[in-house]
């Protein structure tokens, strides 16, 4: 394991104890689990971000969407505890 030296200003380093305290934990592990969290969201947005590029290209590569009508009556339903058939993409090319 490396070690990494990073610089805190006062008023957080005192609000990291207190915070680490709360949390039944030290201050180093509640460092630790903060960067590991922070690390793992900005995987999970990036993971969504490609993802979200994936699908749009699809989209503007065959001009097929859901019209809002449908997706919305299909949610609905879905968050009722229905179970639906997804509805169908249509080309919306002209």
């Amino acid at each position: 394991m490396s070690t990494t030296t990073i610089r805190i200003e006062e008023d957080l380093k005192a609000r990291i104890a207190a915070a680490a305290h709360l949390a039944g934990k030290t201050s180093h592990a509640f460092i630790l689990d903060a960067i590991a969290q922070t690390v793992e969201q900005v995987e999970i947005d990036e993971e969504f971000h490609r993802l979200a590029d994936e699908r749009w290209a699809k989209v503007q590569a065959t001009g097929k969407t859901v019209p809002w009508d449908d997706a919305k009556v299909y949610l609905e339903a879905r968050a009722r505890g229905d179970q639906v058939r997804k509805p169908a993409a249509r080309n919306s090319k002209r």
